[in-house]
């Protein structure tokens, strides 16, 4: 890609992760705020991220066509339009307390997103060194966790502030339902002036450079992207276990205010995205930096499964004292996974993407569609545990995520044939 950046474009693809961000992680907040207004149980639950992921999926390749025939710039306004679809469907699914509904505005903002994720990610991975290319994407990590630091603080602060347990038996299912109409307008609001923001920008189409490898004849010919997409699936499948579950397994330790979980989920990621953009690629290459995620996640769940349920050490230790936040040393450790999955997805990108030069819109659709890992994992962890009935060693589910994200590590990213 010819290098035509400037401050402005970087700034509003900056403010599109920060709506990735509080979009995506608000799913944390409403699993266990769902699970009591429409009465389910934690599987059924769950289904909130299998409706809202699964659109990667089904509209990832569609999206890839939209953006070859629109080009980036007018696709990130469509993306945006379709989420504004979906932010006011919100408001008849709270006025009926309807779980298909609310399905139903989950899968259409996740499609939405589809388009903005499939046309941002190659941007910020292409517009400068492919070598630096995880930094670039750490620091759109940054904003974007910020704001699912930010989204679960607010979520119980302005919906449940007055309430003080969240069970059905204690309070009016269908008043709790229509509070969240006021916050979804805002953001039907919101996002349509976001449209014409993109819309009038100065955000550059991307243009791709001719290279050998654009002689082969599909995307499928690069097994360095297929393969990638196989480690994205798990990744993202254990990065939403690790930030949508922790308010369920939180809920049922009788933790308070286990809605807002997810924000410290978050606050491991910032801290894992900031070593990105300090180490990267001075002192950390991007393949190391995989491994040591891969192997700091197996050690952490090994921790969620065999730590304490009672004991508030972990915590202590990361907040300084008990009085910022007692959680279970189980429950710590599964908001420290956040560290080190915050790499992996800024690492596997510029890997995945190096070198394709036209089919990188293909590619991009590729990896976007993995993000089903996080509608079919979190179904699977959320069945182990109904079936176990022990949702804390369910965790460990998640080290056969860690180990494909190794593999891809060690020895996938390097194959250019698949002789």
């Amino acid at each position: 890609m010819q290098n035509k950046s400037s401050m402005l474009p970087m700034i509003i693809i900056g403010i599109l992760f920060f709506i990735f961000g509080f979009v995506t992680w608000l799913n944390g907040s409403l699993i266990p705020f769902l699970k009591v207004v429409c009465e389910l149980n934690e599987f059924e639950a769950l289904f909130v991220t299998f409706a809202f992921y699964i659109a990667y999926t089904v509209m990832a390749f569609p999206m890839a066509i939209v953006l070859e025939r629109t080009g980036y710039k007018n696709g990130m306004a469509i993306g945006l339009a379709v989420m504004v679809v979906g932010s006011l469907v919100f408001i008849p699914a709270a006025f009926s307390a309807n779980y298909l509904l609310f399905l139903l505005a989950l899968f259409t903002l996740g499609t939405g997103l589809t388009i903005l994720q499939t046309a941002s990610n190659p941007y910020v991975v292409l517009v400068g060194p492919i070598e630096s290319a995880a930094m670039r994407i750490s620091i759109m990590g940054l904003i974007n966790k910020s704001a699912g630091v930010l989204v679960p603080l607010l979520f119980t602060t302005l919906i449940l502030s007055d309430i003080g347990s969240l069970t059905a038996d204690t309070i009016d299912t269908k008043e709790l339902a229509s509070r969240l109409i006021v916050p979804y307008i805002i953001m039907a609001i919101v996002l349509s002036g976001l449209i014409a923001l993109v819309k009038f920008s100065s955000i550059p189409e991307l243009e791709f450079e001719k290279t050998d490898e654009n002689t082969k004849g599909n995307i499928f010919a690069f097994p360095r992207v297929i393969l990638g997409a196989v480690a994205l699936f798990f990744y993202v499948g254990i990065e939403v276990i690790a930030g949508d579950t922790i308010g369920l397994y939180a809920q049922s330790l009788d933790v308070v205010n286990a809605t807002a979980l997810t924000s410290y989920t978050m606050v491991f990621m910032v801290f894992g995205y900031l070593v990105g953009v300090f180490f990267i690629p001075k002192k950390l290459s991007q393949e190391k930096a995989l491994i040591v995620s891969a192997l700091g996640g197996i050690l952490l769940l090994l921790g969620v499964a065999f730590s304490s349920t009672t004991s508030h050490l972990v915590s202590e230790i990361l907040w300084g004292w008990s009085g910022i936040a007692t959680l279970p040393n189980s429950v710590a450790f599964v908001a420290l996974l956040g560290f080190t999955n915050a790499l992996v997805w800024p690492t596997i990108w510029p890997l995945a993407l190096e070198g394709l030069g036209k089919f990188t819109a293909q590619g991009s659709a590729l990896l976007i569609m993995a993000i089903a890992g996080g509608a079919i994992l979190p179904l699977v962890f959320g069945k182990v545990a109904q079936v176990s009935g022990d949702m804390q060693s369910s965790y460990l589910v998640g080290i056969v995520c860690y180990v494909f994200i190794l593999l891809y590590a060690l020895k996938w990213h390097k194959k250019t044939s698949w002789s």
